[in-house]
């Protein structure tokens, strides 16, 4: 006898009731970190306050930063409302690492799409690395979609000058890195070239485990505060963190030699910058339920789905391969519906800044493009994945997937 999705739903949450209460646990130990950084500098409403201007001397920011750095166990971090997103920070920290001749290693397969342009995969005439002179070299995923260690164990050269790694699956079908993963890599790498720069694109991996890249090895990383350390609230920015040169180096390509990171006024954001970092762990540990429920219901209704149900989580994202464009529509549409923002809206494949595919994208969020509330979306091209992402309690994944399996249903039998 068919079940519904509402029952589909209730079967899932109760197999995933342990999984749950482990998250939740999670979520306390995340938070124990946060409090300690708060009380440690000793943060206060007198914080709030922001200057206007150049930014100089902005008391809270500069706690903030200091909060943060403790936080992901760095020297130092930058956090600022300056920075676009995080495909801005991750390029100001490029630029500000790398020089001509220097060659940049990515160690687990093809970046993320938009920053095909920074690296000058694609596009010309607007300042990418390689017009710089920055060459640029990939290692390949193995074909079950994991780190080839035993090339990456030879693959660093002298001018080898930075390794790029990136912490989430982003549009790719392989698993997210583990803290264990980048732990490897930063080993592997430093033994051939202690002086090559390990940078972690931390984007959708804060707050899921117990650590940050730093803690581990990594020597910067860079990531959105409108993902996961925004929680949600959080206008607008992004963050770099790590060897506080390498943070100074670029915040100077944000602002500009001789300012670094002593400019940039807060726009009286310094609050909600403060309380999103507080409502970040609760906020991801909600992501992840979503995660789990969106994995175990379709992978029942026969998707594949990446992770595994029941796998343990690396970032907030969950794929699923639909095997369509129709049904990458439909279920975006199905979850915009369900979103507190603009549920009238249909979304349509269109053009994005900084993608090569078309995107379509369910993204009903309170702060324009956070992904933050439950959210899904994938580029229009072979094999159809939809990346879902977000989610500020878990609840709300369940009603908008319930829709969704109504709008695509079983998938037709695997061959």
């Amino acid at each position: 006898m068919k079940i519904s999705s509402v029952e589909q739903l209730q079967q899932a949450e109760q197999a995933l009731f342990q999984i749950f209460s482990g998250i939740d646990a999670q979520v306390k130990r995340n938070l124990q970190r946060v409090l300690a950084a708060f009380r440690q500098h000793q943060v206060g409403v007198h914080h709030f306050a922001g200057v206007t201007g150049y930014g100089h001397n902005d008391l809270g920011r500069e706690v903030l930063d200091r909060v943060f750095a403790q936080i992901v166990g760095a020297e130092a971090a930058a956090v600022r409302v300056q920075f676009v997103s995080g495909t801005h920070a991750i390029a100001s920290a490029l630029y500000g690492v790398l020089r001509p001749g220097d060659e940049m290693l990515a160690v687990a397969g093809a970046p993320y799409d938009t920053l095909e342009e920074v690296i000058g995969l694609r596009g010309e005439g607007q300042g990418s690395l390689r017009e710089f002179g920055v060459s640029y070299r990939q290692l390949e995923l193995t074909e079950t979609g994991e780190v080839d260690w035993q090339t990456l164990s030879q693959a660093v050269r002298p001018e080898t000058k930075l390794a790029l790694i990136q912490r989430s699956c982003g549009y790719s079908w392989r698993s997210s890195l583990s803290m264990a993963d980048i732990e490897k890599i930063v080993y592997l790498v430093k033994q051939q070239n202690p002086d090559t720069v390990c940078f972690v694109d931390n984007c959708y991996g804060e707050f899921v485990a117990d650590q940050e890249p730093p803690a581990v090895g990594a020597d910067l990383i860079a990531g959105s505060l409108i993902k996961n350390p925004g929680g949600t609230i959080v206008a607008a920015g992004g963050y770099v963190a790590g060897r506080a040169d390498l943070v100074e180096a670029a915040t100077c390509r944000l602002t500009a030699p001789g300012i670094g990171s002593a400019g940039g006024a807060t726009f009286d954001q310094n609050r909600l910058l403060f309380q999103g970092l507080f409502l970040a762990p609760q906020m991801v540990g909600e992501a992840m339920k979503g995660n789990h429920l969106t994995a175990y219901v379709f992978d029942q209704l026969g998707y594949p789905v990446n992770p595994l149900p029941l796998a343990p989580r690396r970032d907030v994202i969950q794929a699923i391969k639909l095997g369509s464009a129709e049904k990458v529509i439909a279920f975006c549409h199905a979850i915009q519906q369900h979103s507190p923002i603009g549920s009238y809206l249909s979304p349509v494949p269109a053009e994005m800044p900084g993608y090569e595919s078309e995107l379509v994208m369910a993204g009903g969020t309170f702060i324009d493009g956070s992904t933050s509330e439950f959210s899904a979306d994938g580029p229009l091209r072979e094999p159809y994945v939809v990346f879902c992402q977000g989610g500020t309690h878990w609840t709300h994944a369940a009603i908008a997937l319930e829709a969704a399996i109504e709008a695509i249903g079983p998938a037709k039998l695997r061959a």
